[in-house]
């Protein structure tokens, strides 16, 4: 099986969980508790994990799984993975909860340390980012498909910074340059800010605080063949399956990289082994 076909699989799978999601969205039908790092998980999130989880076992019984919402097996055993889906079912639970709209199916492929393939469905926005290493990043509307590419820099205008609805920007503040003008973009989930920087929307996303490798997995991939890239906060790549944790430190989605990053964000240490 090519990876023209798994992208398929992996677009389909992701839409068919955003039925799935929006049928308990719309109906207010779920409920909702924290887990044990007191992050929200509903009962959507766990139906839209069966639904991944079903059509990818069933259309790629060859290929392991990683999922939020599944307990991951020790890096003695995945470690050995050469090829992995890498799922959230819900990225934005709290802005599920919130009823903005602002949330997503994240699906990811994971080759040899790295996304290869990216899904990100919205299914309260009628929208699709998808992306396959080599062949570009896209968005997928009801008006029709187009190829992404990060914004170009323009010295005149301000650096557009996407955050959350509700961050404060006290804190995004203490590690920006004071030398720039900024533009704060707000949008809720994670990996929509990012899909934001993909389609030249926004320049940067500041991730400060704990996030898992399934909520930057498929927006890696999306940014990445846009033109962009996640780093982490002390300008370091990223890395996929690597660790005995699945958490990542701060990030850093970064657009254009003819923009001086290096003066703009002052570089931190937060890592999460």
């Amino acid at each position: 099986m090519n990876n023209k076909e798994l992208l398929a699989i992996a677009i389909e799978s992701a839409k068919k969980a955003g039925v799935e999601v929006t049928k308990h969205y719309k109906a207010g039908d779920y409920t909702a508790e924290f887990k044990e790092d007191d992050s929200p998980v509903t009962s959507a999130d766990i139906a839209a994990n069966d639904v991944l989880m079903r059509e990818l076992k069933k259309r790629t019984p060859h290929i392991p799984i990683i999922s939020e919402e599944v307990g991951a097996l020790d890096l003695a055993e995945r470690g050995k993975w050469q090829k992995y889906w890498l799922l959230d079912p819900i990225d934005g639970t709290g802005e599920f909860i919130l009823a903005s709209g602002d949330f997503a199916v994240n699906v990811a492929l994971v080759e040899n340390g790295w996304p290869s393939i990216g899904v990100i469905h919205a299914p309260d926005h009628n929208v699709t980012y998808y992306a396959q290493t080599g062949l570009g990043s896209f968005k997928e509307t009801a008006e029709g498909t187009t190829k992404l590419q990060v914004a170009a820099y323009d010295q005149n205008r301000p650096i557009k910074v996407a955050i959350s609805r509700r961050q404060k920007l006290s804190v995004m503040g203490q590690y920006l340059s004071t030398d720039f003008e900024y533009e704060y973009v707000p949008l809720g989930s994670c990996s929509l800010k990012n899909a934001l920087i993909a389609e030249g929307l926004a320049d940067c996303y500041l991730r400060i605080g704990p996030t898992g490798e399934w909520d930057t997995g498929a927006s890696h991939c999306i940014l990445e063949q846009a033109g962009g890239s996640i780093i982490d906060s002390e300008f370091l790549s990223l890395s996929y399956n690597k660790r005995d944790s699945l958490l990542n430190p701060d990030f850093m989605s970064l657009g254009s990289d003819s923009i001086p990053w290096k003066d703009i964000v002052k570089p931190h240490s937060v890592r999460r082994d």
